[in-house]
């Protein structure tokens, strides 16, 4: 009969002793021993189960920390872990992978989304011959809750007989498979927001303002995601072909550790599609807004060409009148026929003239229509032009065929 031991019992309805599915404490111990049973405990120090960890066939200890870049290496130190091998995985940001032979540590990222907040915590997971320490900050979700409640059965899974190598392999792989599926169900809030800022940029009532902000926080919690990602893939990198002396040299085992380096790799490609479809919708926006402004440019050009007209207009007599105004030429009231006939002509002319010389120009095309339909305007006036160049060019053929 397999026997079960805990730090905290209860009864139920009929009197039979029961174990709590919570473990909350800053540390927790599941261990697999020679005898067949399974040992399960938290509590505030890894002291009361140092002794379940020197008789165990495989263990895995968890413990979480409020102040990780103070506590984790401290944490580490307790369990027999070189400072030398935890502080490099600790304080350095790109350092992912240490193995010292007979001790070994990898860091992992786990990733934590609050709409376009995406947060990476680390998380150590430091293995000797017989048991895994996984260190991480408390702030990450309820994963490892979720492992501590099932530790006894994935460790059931795991043959006694089996060599001390393939034991570590698979508790790691567990492990690591809880990490990145929980990882990979953040990818999935990330695609809910990003839907509703897609209703938004449909919206053509949403200001502009707010747009440009929400698309980049989108994009930048997607570069955030990916380099989480790239780093479970390194991860994977150092793993998959068994090199260091604590991980197996299965070949089954570390198949399933290079299925594991596909599926992130396949959420890396989801990442960047998403990545892309942002892209495309910054490009989409950007093309709304110079049509905006090439819609405010032809409502000015308007204005410029009437001013011009009414400018000329007013301009051209007001010359002739300041000329003639002068005593050289002497007018009198007689001469008022004629002068108004003058003025009157020369304005009628000028505002003509001006007026073709506008159009000549084309700043009144398509002032009277949307983008859109100066667009559509355009395409017919664009063929006949082609027309008319391929009509010149076949004139100018047909000579030099005759010639010849």
């Amino acid at each position: 009969m397999e026997e079960i031991k805990n730090n905290a019992v209860s009864a139920n309805s009929t009197g039979q002793a029961v174990e709590p599915d919570i473990y909350t404490r800053h540390w927790f111990c599941a261990a697999l021993l020679p005898s067949g049973t399974t040992y399960r405990k938290d509590a505030e120090s890894p002291e009361s189960f140092r002794d379940i960890l020197n008789d165990a066939v495989i263990a895995w200890v968890d413990c979480w920390t409020d102040d990780f870049d103070k506590n984790a290496i401290d944490a580490a130190v307790q369990l027999g872990f070189s400072k030398e091998m935890v502080g490099p995985l600790v304080s350095q940001t790109l350092e992912n992978y240490q193995d010292f032979g007979v001790e070994m540590g990898i860091k992992m990222a786990s990733v934590q989304v609050k709409q376009f907040d995406v947060t990476i915590h680390p998380l150590l997971l430091l293995i000797n011959k017989t048991f895994i320490l996984t260190i991480h900050p408390r702030s990450i979700d309820r994963r490892f809750m979720r492992l501590r409640r099932y530790a006894n059965a994935f460790l059931k899974k795991i043959p006694i007989a089996a060599v001390p190598e393939d034991r570590i392999t698979m508790l790691l792989l567990r492990i690591t498979d809880e990490t990145n599926e929980r990882n990979f169900e953040h990818l999935r809030q990330i695609e809910d927001y990003s839907d509703e800022l897609n209703k938004d940029m449909m919206d053509p009532a949403t200001p502009r303002e707010t747009l440009g902000p929400k698309i980049y926080e989108m994009k930048h919690a997607l570069v955030v995601y990916l380099n989480a990602l790239w780093q479970t893939v390194d991860v994977f990198h150092a793993l998959r072909y068994g090199d260091a002396d604590l991980i197996t040299d299965n070949v089954r085992l570390l198949h399933r550790m290079s299925l594991q380096a596909d599926d992130v790799n396949h959420q890396i490609s989801l990442a960047e599609h998403m990545s892309d479809v942002m892209a495309s919708g910054l490009e989409v926006l950007q093309t709304i807004y110079n049509n905006q402004l090439q819609a405010l440019n032809n409502r000015l050009a308007r204005v410029m060409a009437y001013l011009t007209v009414a400018g000329t207009a007013l301009l051209v007599p007001n010359t002739i009148a300041t000329i003639m105004s002068s005593s050289a030429f002497d007018l009198q009231t007689e001469d008022m026929w004629w002068y108004i006939v003058l003025l009157a002509g020369s304005t009628i002319i000028s505002t003509y003239l001006v007026w073709l010389w506008v159009r000549k120009l084309g700043w009144t095309r398509g002032m009277d229509v949307s983008v859109k339909e100066f667009g559509k305007a355009a395409g017919p006036a664009a063929q006949k032009r082609s027309v008319r160049k391929r009509i010149k060019v076949k004139k100018r053929q047909r000579p030099a065929a005759a010639s010849q």
